[in-house]
């Protein structure tokens, strides 16, 4: 006799390999075990108790039993004809027994929501031939029956999906216990038209390790900075954190966040005086960059003409195939794999303009004849005017110069601009960037006029672009010229009106937004630099730090404890063998953390955390914006501000996410 309840039985490849045949009758002669039960016993929650169903006998008649002993179901096919190494997905039905037929579903809404996939489908009638991805997963993987009828709502969906939302802020949130944290704000317009602010916390965990989740994303009426501080006064409540815990503040530089006044920066300070606004750096250069175009007329002038030619030659893909191929014939064949674009440059997407004029550089013989080729064969007189006119301006002197005179600028700038994206860079490393970056162009302006003019009259005479006679007076386009000196030459002109207008206008910006306060502080926790701490360890800028930027962390008693502690840290860290190999804060938090010095230099410790986690950048809440694209499409342009959020979260922070159990959700919905 074989044991007939699959819960109790030995696995077939337990027994002799003689035997397994002469089993495999036994239990086939003997039929299904099939017990209907008056009552069968409830599992999961108090509140969604579940339990077999007898019914489910008659639509699974040829393979499926019940083990009483386990109240789990049971595949006797599976368990007579599988082998030992069976696949993690099949195990349940051969060894555990299955009794969790809601985890199938749930599982296909974390699925859908880590890749940011759209759940409903316009028609999930039963005649549509696309019922949406939850469904159609449902049925792919055989699950779509009348058990699972009622958990395919979208009610359902929603209701699962946020007990996923608050257990990833629940983990959040216990990271950040009561750790000072810094916030990161910035505001955009989804694919539906409603304004939505993006909040990002910025802190340092108990490992050491820096961490920017996202947070939530709020739609507000309006951008005003009262309606953004209400926004954000909401959700840090609704967590229960403590506003006096911000010790910064990052946004992206729009003038209802910058004013003085009525900013939400100054909104802030008066409810907590030490979070300190910190515009993001990455957007300071971009804002940078962009106010050479608008204050420097030629330069302006410019990169609208730019951008024109970059439509007319991107705007059809045969254009675009024409470009690839005009450039083709103009490369060597070593080279024909780095065949580029010509992007058009924004003023708000990072390096964009640097990529567009280093392209247009190495394609220009490429451009130029793609657009005689419109001015021949352009389908209306409209495309062959365009092409024309860009044409005209791309084959002139000032427009090669200024082409390669931003291209030097922007050589510099592109460096830190890249960096200042980077999600672990430090305060520290961006402002030595940032110091080197305005050395560079004061250089560029001072000893770079001979070397780019030189530059420019090649260029031109390669490609019979007409050079003009630099010598000669300039006479201005525009103006009277009574308003000109006679001794101000046409070389003048490209080397004060353009070049060093060009120069200074870059250097007023970079010094304007970096501002005097924030170099204060950032020569001041430089002291805290692993690379300035072996050059020479500074405990009075340490101390002078403390006292002005951060009085409120640190009692009386501590600040003049600190001086002891920092004078042991000389001598106990700075010059321990390991500390040598630390280049960053970063990597110094964490090894502090790693090696338990903490536990001895606590006030040490915890004015490196509040240096740490002051925003360099609020790329964080940009790419959560680029997320936001990739949820809420056109498609889906619908969803529900919860939902919406919901969904952005888990798509997100799916590292957190993954980290829960399908079973305690389960369990908890």
């Amino acid at each position: 006799l074989v044991e007939r309840d699959l819960g109790l039985c030995r696995q077939i490849w337990d027994y002799d390999v003689n035997q397994r045949d002469e089993i495999r009758r036994a239990y086939i002669m003997s039929g299904l075990d099939q017990p209907r039960l008056p009552e069968y016993p409830k599992s999961g929650s108090e509140k969604h108790p579940r339990r077999f169903q007898s019914l489910w006998f008659d639509s699974f008649p040829s393979w499926l039993e019940y083990s009483p002993t386990k109240d789990a179901a049971f595949c006797l096919p599976c368990y007579l004809f599988n082998a030992p190494f069976a696949q993690p997905k099949h195990i349940a039905f051969i060894v555990e027994g299955f009794n969790s037929s809601k985890k199938v579903r749930d599982e296909k809404i974390v699925y859908l929501a880590f890749q940011g996939f759209a759940f409903r489908g316009h028609d999930e009638s039963e005649k549509s031939s696309n019922c949406g991805n939850f469904i159609q997963l449902l049925k792919a993987f055989g699950s779509n029956n009348e058990k699972f009828a009622s958990y395919t709502s979208p009610n359902i969906q929603k209701e699962i999906l946020h007990v996923f939302l608050m257990r990833v802020k629940k983990t959040i949130r216990e990271e950040i216990g009561d750790a000072k944290f810094y916030l990161i704000v910035d505001e955009s317009r989804d694919e539906s038209k409603k304004e939505q602010m993006a909040i990002v916390l910025r802190f340092v965990d108990n490992n050491g390790f820096l961490q920017e989740p996202f947070f939530g994303l709020v739609h507000v009426s309006n951008t005003s900075a009262a309606t953004l501080k209400n926004g954000i006064h909401s959700v840090l409540s609704h967590h229960n954190l403590n506003i006096q815990n911000i010790r910064g503040q990052g946004y992206d530089g729009a003038s209802n966040m910058r004013g003085e006044w009525k900013g939400l920066q100054a909104l802030i300070l008066k409810d907590c005086p030490y979070a300190y606004y910190i515009h993001c750096l990455a957007h300071r250069l971009q804002l940078a960059l962009v106010a050479i175009s608008h204050e420097v007329v030629h330069v302006h002038y410019f990169f609208t003409k730019l951008t024109s030619i970059a439509n007319i030659v991107g705007a059809s893909c045969k254009r675009h195939d024409e470009l690839k191929r005009a450039q083709a014939a103009d490369i060597d064949g070593r080279w024909l794999n780095q065949i580029g674009t010509l992007p058009r440059p924004g003023d708000t997407c990072w390096s964009s303009h640097f990529r567009s004029i280093s392209n247009l550089i190495k394609m220009f013989s490429a451009t130029c004849s793609v657009l005689l080729n419109i001015i021949e064969d352009g389908t209306t007189a409209f495309q062959r005017g365009d092409a024309d006119a860009a044409y005209k301006v791309m084959t002139t002197f000032e427009f090669v110069f200024i082409l390669h005179m931003m291209k030097e600028i922007m050589a510099i700038t592109d460096i830190l601009c890249q960096a200042l994206q980077s999600k672990s860079q430090d305060i520290l490393h961006a402002m030595h960037l940032v110091s080197s970056t305005k050395t560079l162009i004061q250089k560029l302006g001072d000893n770079g006029w001979n070397t780019l003019l030189d530059q420019v009259k090649v260029f031109c005479e390669t490609r019979n672009i007409d050079v003009p006679e630099m010598d000669a007076p300039y006479v201005a386009r525009q103006g009277r010229a009574r308003h000109q000196e006679d001794t101000f030459t046409v070389a003048d002109h490209y080397k004060v009106n353009i070049f060093y207008d060009a120069i200074d206008c870059q250097l007023q910006e970079l010094n304007s937004r970096f501002n005097e306060h924030a170099v204060d502080f950032l020569i001041l926790s430089s002291a805290l630099d692993p690379h300035e701490c072996r050059k020479s360890f500074r405990i009075g800028d340490i101390c002078q730090l403390v006292e002005g930027f951060y009085p409120a962390d640190f009692t009386d008693a501590e600040k003049i404890n600190l001086k002891n502690q920092l004078e042991h840290y000389e001598y106990g860290v700075v010059q321990h063998a390991e500390f040598k190999n630390l280049s960053t804060i970063c990597d110094l938090s964490q090894w502090l953390v790693s090696t338990r010095k903490t536990k001895t230099f606590p006030l040490i410790y915890r004015i490196i955390v509040l240096v740490l986690t002051l925003p360099v950048s609020t790329a964080t809440s940009e790419r959560t914006f680029s997320a936001m694209r990739i949820v809420k499409t056109r498609l889906r342009n619908k969803m529900e501000d919860e939902f919406l959020i919901d969904s952005l979260i888990m798509y997100i922070e799916r590292e957190i996410a993954e980290k829960i159990s399908i079973e305690s959700i389960i369990n908890e919905f």
